[in-house]
């Protein structure tokens, strides 16, 4: 076989595995679609948003359907999460490729491999049993928004950093000699050249670790408490979308049940408009 026919060959199956994998996205998106489609009929989508509490019920005639306290934990926890961990992430990797030594650098990172491999639940139960107590000393009850964002930027910090470092390790050599070439100091070659050229790569670092923070469930179920609110500071309860429908759907019946698929939608929304604003933000040719 001719090594062009082997190219064909590899382009038409690598072809099929994108088609396989977006009909997949496809699908999950329509199996919530029509698993919501009932409360969004029988409910309302304001209601969603304004009615009273969460208080479901099977019909939708006896129950509220509030969804925002839940996206406003969700939001709070990741957001938090996503200002603590995008730093000291980025940070790290500029530790490892610009100022520790090699040895140091390479113990490092195998650290931080290691962090990104520990199951979610190993992060919740420590928080539980650690984090939780240490911050009700400081104020009751202890499960709380807090804890939810410091679980949460322990979580996705490995995979900023990793995917920062990958970025830095991607940039031209002729730019690092171009610069130190020019005088540039440590600290002007970082900022005038490094963050510049790798700015898409960050920038995918920073969406990846949003989107797990915004999907993660049995780490904050574990320690936010699973209040239904809309928090008034970081020291109060909250229960995120994602362990809403994790407690719930195990009974849930009728319009109860599709209400937590409109939970899942929501998630899901709010995952695209992330992707549409870093693609919006994302340089047109990367360096």
């Amino acid at each position: 076989m001719s090594p062009w026919r082997n190219d064909r060959l590899l382009a038409w199956c690598l072809r099929g595995c994108a088609s396989i994998a977006g009909l997949i996205i496809l699908l999950i998106i329509g199996f919530l679609v029509l698993e919501a489609i009932p409360a969004l009929q029988q409910v309302g989508v304001s209601k969603f948003f304004f009615d009273r509490g969460w208080h479901p019920s099977s019909l939708a005639s006896e129950g509220h359907f509030n969804l925002a306290p839940m996206l406003a934990g969700t939001l709070g926890a990741a957001g938090g999460a996503i200002l603590l961990a995008a730093p000291l992430g980025i940070g790290a990797a500029l530790f490892c490729h610009y100022y520790a030594p090699p040895f140091l650098a390479r113990l490092y990172r195998r650290l931080i491999e290691l962090l990104a491999g520990i199951p979610s639940v190993i992060y919740g139960l420590w928080g539980l049993v650690v984090l939780v107590p240490l911050i009700r000393q400081l104020e009751p009850p202890g499960p709380s928004l807090l804890a939810g964002i410091l679980i949460l930027a322990l979580m996705i910090l490995p995979t900023i950093a990793l995917l920062a470092d990958a970025a830095l390790a991607g940039i031209p050599r002729e730019y690092t000699q171009g610069a130190a070439a020019l005088g540039f100091s440590r600290f002007s070659l970082i900022w005038h050249v490094a963050l510049p050229a790798a700015k898409s790569g960050l920038l995918t670092g920073i969406l990846l670790g949003t989107m797990r923070a915004l999907g993660e469930t049995m780490a904050v179920l574990m320690v936010c408490g699973n209040v239904v609110q809309v928090p008034g500071n970081l020291f109060e309860p909250i229960r995120t979308l994602t362990a809403n429908i994790a407690l719930e759907m195990a009974y849930a019946m009728g319009d109860h049940r599709s209400a937590l698929f409109v939970s899942g939608l929501l998630l899901m929304a709010l995952v695209m408009a992330l992707i549409t604003i870093v693609e919006i933000l994302k340089p047109k040719s990367s360096l």
